[in-house]
């Protein structure tokens, strides 16, 4: 389970509010994440979160045969997500068969509530029928 952070937190509210939320740096215009104290593209501290359309593309994938911890149903697909308006994720790739995710498949975001707390951005296949939302 996911523990928010004084860095994090505006991610972990902006999930829970089905916006998807990325650092990006005000001097050198870098999007990244996972939030860190300082920008890696230039070390600069002046970041904020800012939306991101929550689009974007499988630039890796694996298929998770084992169970990292309870709670977890087997297999799934985990995904290093390039977003179109910059950023990378990893993420779960939900509702498809984890085998068919193929590197370059469009997907967006999808918020899926874990408890009253966290809310995850996973993320589907473009063309799924369900909202990008809860």
């Amino acid at each position: 389970m996911p523990v928010p952070t004084e860095l994090t937190r505006p991610f972990w509210e902006g999930t829970r509010r089905g916006e998807l939320l990325i650092p990006r740096c005000a001097d050198c215009g870098t999007r990244f994440f996972v939030p860190e104290p300082v920008c890696p593209g230039c070390l600069s501290a002046d970041w904020s979160y800012e939306p991101s359309s929550g689009r974007g593309a499988v630039y890796s994938v694996t298929v998770v045969h084992r169970a990292p911890g309870p709670g977890f149903e087997v297999p799934f697909a985990l995904a290093v997500i390039d977003l179109d308006d910059g950023g990378t994720l990893l993420s779960h790739v939900v509702d498809v068969e984890p085998h068919s995710v193929a590197i370059g498949a469009r997907v967006r975001v999808s918020f899926r509530e874990l408890d009253g707390t966290i809310t995850l951005p996973c993320f589907v296949p473009e063309e799924h029928p369900e909202a990008s939302s809860r």
